[in-house]
């Protein structure tokens, strides 16, 4: 099949588009700089900008399904996405999958995430909708400056659990769906197979690493002055603040079969995530 990607130069993204590749697919990927995205056999560079949301829909009119996320940094994602949604629905697409965030679907309707799955839901397109939980990787992304200066996670989550996910099975879980026809019409909330506190973290990273990793919980405030003196955009450090707050009272703790039930294997355990990419800490 013909597949589109959206921001494909993202975490999640690459790895759809690894898995689609190894499995013969023809691949159209959007993103911002095409020039500098990797070259391989069936894999097809285009300008898609989630700035410039009208860029490069004239893409789907050459793909049978596609993919859609959003990438960190906006808060108005409907914006972003529906005039995807708007032409996927135009052109009649087999199919799309779209990721926005775990407790999106109790979310009220005007939030812009809500209000796109919303979109999609009422296209008459066939669909699926992933909700993933709080990725594993922002240990080696988002807050790995604090870990490599000073060996301490900075996050006000307080002792709250957290099902955090790996982004190789928001993937896989996405391929499938892409691929397979059986469960559309539905959204799915994937989590790991574990809820663990952010102190359990530093102690599943120093094991892996041989560091003294420790978790400082600091204050919303100390949070987003963080952010924002990392160069994220205030409304988009609000964002992260609130939804960090959810987490402190609980809302990421559940534990979903959704993984397994769409791949037919257990999702990653956090230990061999941090064993997996130890070398991100020990720069």
């Amino acid at each position: 099949m013909k597949i589109f990607v959206f921001a494909g130069s993202g975490l999640v993204s690459g790895l759809v588009i690894e898995s689609l590749l190894e499995k013969g697919h023809v691949v159209y990927a959007g993103t911002r700089n095409p020039d500098s995205g990797k070259k391989a056999q069936n894999l097809h560079w285009v300008k898609a900008d989630a700035s410039q949301p009208n860029l490069g829909l004239e893409v789907l009119d050459q793909v049978d399904r596609a993919f859609f996320l959003c990438p960190p940094g906006y808060t108005d994602q409907f914006s972003v996405l529906n005039p995807w949604i708007e032409k996927a629905k135009s052109k009649k697409l087999q199919k799309v999958v779209l990721m926005t965030a775990i407790g999106i679907d109790h979310s009220p309707e005007d939030l812009p995430f809500r209000k796109l799955e919303i979109s999609l839901e009422n296209s008459g397109l066939a669909y699926n909708i992933v909700r993933p939980n709080w990725f594993m990787q922002n240990f080696q992304t988002f807050w790995i400056s604090g870990i490599l200066k000073d060996k301490k996670i900075y996050f006000p989550g307080g002792n709250a659990k957290t099902s955090f996910i790996d982004a190789r099975d928001i993937a896989s879980s996405a391929v499938t769906l892409l691929l397979n026809d059986s469960s559309n019409g539905k959204g799915f909330t994937l989590t790991g197979k574990e809820s663990i506190t952010h102190e359990e973290v530093a102690q599943k990273l120093s094991k892996a690493t041989g560091l003294n990793v420790a978790y400082a919980d600091i204050t919303p405030e100390d949070f987003k002055k963080g952010l924002v003196g990392a160069g994220v955009p205030e409304d988009y450090a609000n964002v992260l603040v609130y939804i960090a707050g959810a987490l402190k009272d609980g809302h990421a703790a559940p534990v979903s079969n959704a993984v397994k039930e769409i791949t037919g294997k257990d999702p990653i355990p956090f230990d061999q995530y941090a064993n997996d990419n130890k070398k991100a800490w020990l720069n």
